[in-house]
C-alpha cells in the first residue's frame, strides 16, 4: 500500500486512529451521515481520504447532524495505513473538499478513541432572527421569525428543560432509540434577535434525540408567540407526546458547535 508522507516514526503502529475537527455548512448537503441518494459530509471525506490511503476508509462522525444543519465543531475518527503528518493531511483533505467544508485539525489519537463512543456530551447553538427581515448573508444560518417574540417567556421556559428527563415529545417521529432519557447540563442565551444580532439558544447535554434541538426551538417560538403559555413546558415535557409540543423548526438554524470529551480537545 502506498505511503503519503515521511516514514513513520520508531515506535510508531499502523494502522493509527485520527481524530479529525470538522467545520461545515451543511445547506446543500443531506447531512452528516450517507444516503442512498444525496451528497453527505461523511461521503466526502471518505471519497477525500481515499487516495491518500490508497483504499476505502470508513470514519465515524460524534453526531449525525441532519440535512441542512451546520457545524463548528464536529468529530470524526477514522484509521489509516498511510504514513501521514497530521498538518499535511488537513491541507491535502482541505485542497479537495469543497470550500463548505474544512478540516480545522487532525491528531493521531489512542486505538481506542471513537468520535462517537467516546463522547461524553455536545454543545449545540439555534440561532433565530426575530426581525423585519434577515441579512442576506445570515440567512442559511438562522431561522427568520417575524413576528415579535417574548424572549423572556422563552427563557423562563427553557428552565425546564434542565436536568435528566424523558425527552420522548421532543423526538422526532420514527425515531428508535433504546431510550428517550437524555440529561440536559447547561442552557444559556445571547443575542437579541435583530438581524444584527441573532437571538443564540445554546444547549449542552449528554446526548440528543433525532430532531430534539429543533423540535426544543419550535416549541420555544410558539412559546415567545404566545400560542403556548411559558408554564406549560413541564407538561408538554411529562405527556412525552410529540403531538404536544411545537413544529420542528427549520435545519439552517442549528449549528453542532462542539462535541465534548473526559480530556478537552485543544482549539
Amino acid at each position: 500500500m502506498p505511503s503519503c508522507g515521511p516514514k513513520a516514526n520508531v515506535g510508531d503502529t499502523l494502522p493509527r486512529t485520527l481524530r479529525l475537527i470538522l467545520q461545515y455548512d451543511g445547506t446543500d448537503y443531506v447531512g452528516w451521515q450517507r444516503q442512498a441518494s444525496g451528497t453527505s459530509i461523511q461521503g466526502l471525506l471518505e471519497e477525500a481520504l481515499r487516495p491518500i490511503e490508497g483504499g476505502a476508509v470508513t470514519v465515524h462522525g460524534a453526531g449525525r447532524t441532519d440535512a441542512g444543519t451546520h457545524a463548528s465543531g464536529q468529530v470524526a475518527s477514522c484509521r489509516l495505513e498511510a504514513v501521514i503528518e497530521a498538518a499535511r493531511l488537513v491541507r491535502a483533505l482541505n485542497a479537495v473538499l469543497p470550500p463548505e467544508v474544512r478540516v480545522a485539525r487532525a491528531d493521531v489519537v489512542a486505538d481506542d478513541f471513537h468520535a462517537r463512543f467516546s463522547a461524553t456530551g455536545k454543545i449545540y447553538d439555534y440561532r433565530i432572527v426575530n426581525d423585519r427581515f434577515v441579512s442576506p448573508f445570515l440567512r442559511r444560518y438562522v431561522w427568520h421569525v417575524g413576528p415579535s417574540l417574548d424572549l423572556e417567556a422563552m427563557r423562563v421556559a427553557a428552565l425546564s428543560l434542565l436536568g435528566e428527563h424523558d425527552f420522548a415529545a421532543f423526538q422526532g417521529t420514527r425515531s428508535k432509540v433504546p431510550t428517550s432519557v437524555r440529561t440536559v447540563r447547561k442552557i444559556e442565551w445571547s443575542g437579541t434577535g435583530r438581524s444584527d444580532a441573532p437571538l443564540v439558544f445554546t444547549i449542552e447535554g449528554d446526548g440528543f434525540l433525532r430532531h430534539m434541538v429543533r423540535i426544543i426551538a419550535g416549541t420555544l417560538a410558539d412559546i415567545g408567540a404566545g400560542r403556548t403559555s411559558a408554564t406549560a413546558m413541564p407538561e408538554i415535557l411529562a405527556s412525552r407526546a410529540r403531538v404536544r409540543a411545537g413544529a420542528t423548526a427549520p435545519a439552517s438554524g442549528l449549528t453542532l458547535r462542539e462535541v465534548l470529551y473526559s480530556h478537552k480537545i485543544a482549539p
